[in-house]
């Protein structure tokens, strides 16, 4: 007995003596030679192809033209001639008596229940989802110990990224929390004397709230000296996320750039170890040359690219034209254009996070219910032809000129029109998938010119959706759909061809 226990001694003495459960599992550094040993396009992330977030917090109670309301409510002279300033000005008062601040007791999310937000997301066939966790604003929505302005202390007094991770993750989905928090700091850019606020959210205007250095208000408006900000603010809100809700996936939205490398580093190193404690594989992805595509996916925000990515990268879209958040004059897209950027983006390797609006009482709009819930009947019947799919030789083809380009020509994308001509390829085992984006025209025969470039041995060619029989034939254009073939929907048409 002993001699045993003396020889268990000795193992722990020689394998793990002095050794913290940590330090075992704990292996990324900070440095992106360490880093890069991370899988940054795990498999799940690659097969998800789908995924939902929504802007919704303070800024949702103006309910005026955009997301950027707490920004452009400060200057007169601003975005579109001062319209959000004369807006506040006319229906709140000055900005300098009514502040950003004061909405925050406004934004109740009195209606907001998690389980029917999960089970909305689940049925739209959405394989991950979660909040806008900080937009430019400073709000968290999150129960924060860091800011006393987060939504369970104020506001809404729910920890919505919690209730929403559970839900979530309950429902089998992967959790996504966001951070647009880099912005948040007041920061002066410019020649001496000059004050530039382009690259923080709130001017530092004379008499405003944001310039009085009240010890609360400092914590929304980010008037903190830098380094306390850079490491208990950002990092420290970052931190919190992770310790508190395990998120599957990180998404940073633009200026990271504004970040010193060795807080992105710190942050990157932070977020990896913590996940291999939980032997999970988690996805950090930026949306600006900010962070080595060796760690992180790539993010086109309203765009997408003309051609098949050689890595996973990912598109940031939403449900309308024109607001991320909701606004009283909110249009929104149909909900065939929205399902047809996913099958374009899934047929050149990329993944689409789809943006949602909800209401600052905690509703989210019928039409955009609508719009999901139609994208969620289409997934259901069709999705093998794009969830678990991968590259086939050509992403598709068609008559529609897709512009290259990221969020500096919105407007571009917004004007891309797919129609019943224009195919997706995927592949899954020895099956491709061709979808048509339209209800394709069967009084005449459809010709996929890809298939010209290939020695395939096709075996059978079907429409998902129809027990009818397909008449094809390859030719030296290519494979050949003779006309009389079966159309089952009038948003998107697959067609399964066996080899």
């Amino acid at each position: 007995m002993k001699r045993n226990s003396f020889l268990l001694i000795m193992l722990v003495v020689l394998f793990g003596c002095g050794t913290t459960s940590s330090e075992q599992t704990s292996s990324y550094e900070d440095s992106w030679e360490s880093l890069a040993k991370h899988n940054e396009e795990p498999d799940w992330f690659k097969n998800a192809k789908f995924g939902i977030y929504f802007h919704w917090g303070v800024y949702s109670v103006p309910a005026f033209k955009t997301e950027w309301y707490p920004r452009h409510m400060h200057f007169e002279h601003g975005w579109s001639d001062g319209l959000v300033y004369k807006h506040h000005l006319k229906t709140y008062g000055h900005p300098s008596e009514f502040g950003y601040h004061d909405f925050v007791p406004m934004f109740k999310a009195e209606h907001f229940d998690a389980s029917q937000w999960a089970d909305l997301f689940e049925k739209a066939g959405a394989r991950f989802a979660g909040p806008v966790a900080e937009h430019h604003d400073g709000f968290s929505m999150w129960d924060s110990e860091i800011t006393p302005w987060n939504a369970m202390n104020k506001g809404p007094h729910q920890d919505i990224t919690g209730e929403l991770g559970k839900e979530i993750k309950a429902r089998g989905m992967k959790f996504i929390t966001t951070f647009h928090h880099a912005r948040n700091l007041q920061r002066y850019w410019g020649k001496e004397g000059e004050k530039n606020f382009e690259n923080s959210h709130y001017p530092l205007i004379e008499g405003m709230p944001q310039s009085k250095h009240d010890p609360e208000l400092d914590y929304l408006y980010g008037n903190i000296p830098e380094e306390k900000w850079l490491e208990e603010v950002w990092f420290g809100k970052l931190k919190e996320v992770i310790d508190k809700y395990q998120p599957d996936i990180i998404w940073f939205d633009s200026w990271l750039d504004q970040i010193p490398e060795s807080y992105r580093q710190k942050f990157c190193a932070y977020y990896l170890n913590e996940a291999q404690k939980q032997d999970k594989e988690v996805v950090i992805v930026r949306k600006q040359d900010d962070l080595p595509l060796t760690v992180s996916v790539d993010d086109l925000e309203k765009s997408r690219k003309n051609k098949m990515g050689e890595k996973v990268w990912m598109t940031d879209e939403t449900l309308s034209t024109g607001s991320w958040c909701y606004t009283e004059d909110l249009v929104l897209k149909p909900a065939a254009d929205v399902l047809h950027v996913l099958i374009d983006i899934v047929s050149k390797n990329g993944v689409l996070l789809l943006n949602i609006s909800p209401k600052s009482d905690g509703t989210i709009p019928n039409g955009q219910q609508q719009i999901l819930l139609s994208m969620g009947d289409w997934l259901k019947k069709y999705g093998e032809a794009i969830y678990d799919t991968r590259l086939w030789i050509s992403y598709g083809e068609g008559p529609t000129v897709q512009p290259e380009g990221h969020f500096n020509n919105h407007q571009d994308f917004l004007n891309v029109k797919y129609s019943e001509k224009d195919i997706r390829y995927t592949m899954k085992n020895d099956v491709v998938y061709a979808t048509t984006l339209g209800s394709p025209n069967a009084e005449e025969s459809l010709l996929m010119k890809a298939f010209a470039k290939t020695n395939l041995k096709i075996k059978n060619v079907s429409v998902l959706g129809s027990e009818q029989d397909v008449v094809w034939k390859m030719t030296t254009e290519g494979l050949q759909i003779e006309r009389g073939f079966p159309v089952v929907d009038d948003m998107a048409q697959v067609f399964k061809i066996q080899f």
